[in-house]
């Protein structure tokens, strides 16, 4: 009993060493900017080392191979990316415009499995208070949101700091209309004095406190 907890606290200790010495070499990069190669690569790393941990009768050395092998492939690819463009682009993706010229690409938004929601909370983790507020959004390969904000005086911000989203990729916020008092039948005349009707085509509307509209129709090109 006390030898086989030894083994475990032994191989527990120098998994640890291994491991921390293993994504040392493969470079010190931002958690939310791994590559997709860099998260298999840890995972797998991750789950091999718990084998070795928990099954005793496995020679130690045998479980240190994966490892090596795995480290070995993430270098390769990573040599790879850095030499080739092409190679880089098809492994690792492609930026994606999210927003342009204060227009959203809901076409790309619907490519890259990316919603609304995504969007506003990416939105909001920046800082920026709403959406009309962006010239452009990028949606880098990490998954990261790269957002450039319009100048000071292009921007509609409301009293109270926030604009408010009442439609949403063509659906009615009802929350978002209690918020401000308002009902669905003012929202139907204001968008149909704005020439904005019917709601489904609507890909994003909003109004802030000074009542300043924002409306971006679906699949709309500037």
């Amino acid at each position: 009993m006390e030898l086989e907890i030894g083994k475990i606290v032994f191989r527990t200790v120098i998994s640890y060493i291994i491991i921390v010495f293993v994504f040392r070499l493969m470079g010190k990069r931002e958690i939310g900017e791994l590559s997709l190669m860099d998260i298999v690569v840890f995972i797998m790393v991750a789950e091999m080392a718990v084998f070795s941990i928990e099954d005793t009768k496995m020679r130690f050395l045998h479980s240190l191979i994966p490892i090596v092998i795995l480290f070995l492939i993430q270098r390769f690819t990573a040599f790879l990316s850095l030499k080739n463009q092409k190679f880089r682009g098809w492994f690792e993706g492609k930026p994606s415009v999210i927003i342009s010229r204060g227009k959203i690409d809901e076409r790309e938004m619907r490519r890259q499995r990316y919603n609304f929601n995504d969007l506003m909370q990416q939105l909001r983790e920046n800082g920026t208070k709403s959406i009309q507020d962006v010239e452009f959004a990028i949606l880098e390969s990490s998954g990261k949101l790269s957002i450039f904000e319009k100048s000071e005086g292009e921007q509609a911000v409301s009293a109270d700091g926030y604009a408010v989203p009442v439609v949403v990729d063509g659906k009615i916020q009802q929350s978002a209309l209690e918020k401000i008092n308002k009902d669905e039948a003012w929202l139907m005349e204001e968008l149909e004095k704005g020439g904005h009707l019917p709601v489904e085509t609507i890909s994003f509307c909003s109004v802030d406190g000074n009542n300043r509209w924002f409306v971006d129709r679906k699949d709309e090109r500037k």
